[in-house]
């Protein structure tokens, strides 16, 4: 028995020994590899194409100055960095674009990928190239050779193409287009939208439609100078939908997010008439997914006599917000509605074909065929009209084609990339007015001490209906016309107020231009940004930095009453755990900021009242589509309302009164808080349950690499609701404050770093400052690394 034990315990030592020694070369030769494969800041290489040799000099956080003879030099420098710094970024958005996910990732991804196959996304990159215009042409080719040196130097790829085992593919002039396309998706399908609206309208009565998704809200009300008016509250046919059976399921009517956290951004210019020394001072922060490495990529480009400084799109040659020296601009989502759902009346005697103003017209059927990693190809039929694909989802029960200004080659372009010349905010608005973006809102700034909001990207002009919901395009009534034209585009320049604001609400427009949109945001974030400026007489950059970083949230003020109103010392005395609300929410200082008490408690109140009293009216919804989920751009709104004048009448079933919907709805926003949290609401600061989230996305995928690829959860100040817009994945993708003429006073910082290497120093050095609110400078500082990039032999011209 003894010899026998220690036979085993050699052997044991001895696989012990073997494996840790196997397991310590992988780790070497892991080590190996990633060490191989990080970025070169100080070299000398060659780039086939080049006109000239470019000089690329780096900051202590990896900031690159180019300068270079020609704008197409520079693109093409500008394409070697983006394929150095992020090369799977970009290939993943181009894939991801055109429907080539589960290629690389398995059959997870396969609905995502029959979903951009729907759209065409590839076919369309190809006739957006062909239609660019000369110099928009030039720069993209451009681009596309220097993305193209840098994979031809047959360097160690990044961990990822490693680690997924498959090798990226040259860079075409389409790919960046694909990304561009990619960021249309982001911005501006508003198909969920359309169909929440279309269900709505054929679920409740028309006043009840308009009071769930209202024209305005009190803070734009205000803003507009009070020309839009509150509609009535409908209590009458609100009192007899609560009435109706809910329809089939539990599930709720709302989606998890219940519109605490709106895609946008915040975006203001100051004139000169309100700063310290007649410096026009632009403030720009774009609300975005978040994620490592950060969407944005940060450059100065310097050729000719030009300089450009500011926040790139790996894969797309423009700078999409920051300064020439004589202009400055940043941009935040218009709300626009540039997306419809156009309903196809079909007929069992015409199986393949639908309805035109023409008549019986047949279906174009493409079997576009999708490779799955691992798993034979898949083949899906995918048929499009004369409107646009139809669309991979029915509505209410019948198909419906996609009618989307992404989906038109004649709207989509790189025409940002002519902001280098703009000399003036009048030059700029016109840049703006003429891009083929996604439908946005232009902030602009001028070196004169002037400002401007204008708009950029695709208008239509409806004929026949107004876009809120989904119709039949076939009798020929409703279609689109032309866009509007680029002269026609509303413009407020040199406003008397000495500031323009936009954070996603409605703005004032002429009679010219057609409806714009249905969703617009709350307006708080605008109100509170102007009742700053207001304030201030003698702006600087830091006072700009400082009202980004604002966490006021008057909108949960009202959450806060209405909870306190019911809180009398006979409830609490009933029930010590309405005690310890009233305690948290008397605490709470009105603010989002980490240290505030109570706040938690609130949020997951306003969650909880969302849900009740919205599945109450909205459940039947789902007895006519099963898959409906009411998550509009305000739900707010309509809520406060309710929560401020309490009809007796809809009381939100089983609570006999509204005081005890209120309290109830209390105790289960503190038990949803505990599940959530992980601890009591009652002694929760905010910071302990709002973390920021930047994660690397393939750390979900490979839970153990998440601690290495992601950025720390870290306590963030900031809500849905605040101008400093922090919820989960939500929140600043950056935070630009600049002058136009004094650029090395400018401030710029973002989430991660530079590098999508993950042992570059780079991958995370801005990190600490954005969660921070400590201003980074916009220009790069003292030179840490040189790169030389030089023309092939014979090549210089």
């Amino acid at each position: 028995m003894t010899r026998t034990r220690a036979r085993w315990r050699r052997l044991v030592l001895w696989a012990a020994a073997t494996l840790g020694g196997l397991l310590l070369a992988a780790v070497g030769f892991v080590t190996f590899t990633l060490r191989a494969s990080l970025p070169e800041l100080d070299a000398k290489v060659t780039v086939a194409g080049l006109a000239d040799t470019v000089t690329v000099t780096s900051d202590e956080h990896a900031i690159p100055t180019i300068r270079a003879a020609s704008r197409e030099d520079a693109w093409r420098a500008l394409g070697y960095l983006n394929a150095r710094d992020r090369l799977f970024q970009m290939d993943l958005q181009r894939r991801q674009a055109a429907g080539r996910l589960a290629e690389i990732f398995g059959r997870d991804l396969l609905s995502m990928d029959v979903q951009s196959r729907t759209y065409g996304f590839d076919r369309l990159a190809s006739l957006i190239v062909a239609r660019l215009p000369a110099p928009q042409r030039a720069a993209v080719e451009a681009y596309t050779q220097g993305v193209n040196a840098y994979l031809a130097r047959g360097r160690t790829l990044p961990f990822e193409f490693q680690l997924l085992r498959y090798h990226p593919e040259p860079w075409r002039p389409e790919d960046s287009a694909l990304v561009a396309l990619g960021m249309f998706q982001v911005l501006s399908s508003s198909e969920d939208q359309e169909r929440t609206h279309s269900v709505i309208a054929r679920c409740v009565p028309p006043n009840v439609a308009d009071f769930l998704s209202p024209d305005s809200d009190r803070y734009t009300r205000a803003l507009l100078g009070a020309r839009m008016e509150e509609r009535p509250l409908p209590v009458r046919e609100l009192h007899a939908l609560a009435a109706t059976p809910p329809g089939p399921g539990n599930e709720p009517v709302l989606s998890a997010s219940a519109g605490e956290a709106p895609k946008g951004s915040n975006g203001w210019a100051v004139a000169g008439t309100k700063t310290q020394d007649g410096r026009a001072i632009l403030a720009n922060d774009m609300h975005l997914d978040l994620g490592v490495p950060n969407v944005w990529y940060r450059a100065t480009l310097r050729y000719g006599e030009l300089e450009i400084s500011g926040v790139m799109l790996p894969g797309v040659p423009a700078v999409i917000a920051g300064s020439n020296g004589h202009v400055a601009w940043g941009l935040t989502n218009l709300e626009g509605d540039v997306f419809d759902l156009v309903q196809l009346e079909t007929d069992p005697q015409h199986p393949d074909a639908y309805r035109t103003p023409d008549g019986w017209k047949p279906f174009e059927v493409e079997q576009a065929v999708v490779k799955v990693q691992g798993e034979a190809d898949v083949t899906t039929p995918i048929r499009r009209t004369m409107w646009g694909p139809v669309a991979s989802r029915k509505l209410l029960g019948r198909d419906v084609a996609v009618k989307w200004t992404a989906l038109d080659p004649e709207a989509v372009d790189f025409g940002l990339l002519e902001m280098d010349g703009a000399r003036t905010i009048e030059d700029a608005a016109a840049v703006m007015n003429r891009a083929g973006n996604p439908p946005m809102n232009a902030m602009l700034a001028d070196e004169k001490g002037r400002i401007g909001w204008t708009m950029t990207g695709r208008i239509p002009r409806r004929q026949g209906f107004d876009g809120e919901v989904s119709v039949s395009w076939a009798g020929g009534n409703d279609a689109w016309g032309s866009y509007v034209a680029p002269t026609a585009m509303p413009r407020l320049l040199d406003p008397p107020s000495g500031f323009v604001v936009n954070a996603n609400q409605r703005m004032p427009i002429g009679p010219d231009v057609p409806v714009l949109g249905h969703d617009f945001v709350n307006g708080y974030r605008a109100y509170r940004i102007t009742e700053r400026l207001r304030e201030m007489p003698k702006v600087t950059e830091g006072d700009m930095l400082a009202v980004q970083l604002d966490t006021r949230s008057e909108p949960f003020d009202i959450y806060r009453d209405a909870a306190l109103a019911t809180l009398d010392d006979a409830a609490v005395a009933a029930n010590p755990r309405l005690g310890e609300a009233r305690a948290a929410l008397e605490a709470w200082d009105g603010r989002a900021d980490v240290t505030s008490p109570g706040f938690a408690w609130l949020v997951s109140f306003r969650r909880v009242l969302a849900k009740e009293i919205f599945g109450a009216w909205l459940g039947a919804c789902r007895t006519l589509e099963p898959e409906f989920q009411f998550d509009l751009g305000d739900i707010d709104t309509p809520m406060q309302r309710l929560l401020t004048e309490r009809p007796s009448s809809l009381v939100p079933p089983p609570a006999p009164s509204w005081n005890d919907f209120v309290r109830a709805s209390l105790l289960k926003a503190q038990d949803e808080a505990k599940k959530r949290y992980g601890k009591d609401p009652a002694n929760l600061a905010w910071g302990e349950a709002n973390h920021v989230q930047v994660r690397h996305p393939l750390s979900d995928g490979v839970p153990l690499f998440g601690r290495w690829l992601d950025m720390p959860a870290e306590p963030l100040a900031g809500c849905g609701s605040c101008v400093r817009m922090a919820a989960g994945t939500l929140g600043a993708s950056e935070r630009l404050v600049v002058a136009p003429g004094h650029e090395r006073d400018a401030i710029l910082h973002m989430p991660a770093g530079q590098s999508g290497h993950p042992l570059s120093p780079h991958y995370g050095d801005q990190q600490a400052a954005w969660v921070a609110g400590r201003p980074l400078p916009l220009l790069a500082g003292a030179t840490r690394a040189t790169l030389t990039l030089a023309p092939t032999q014979g090549e210089k011209r």
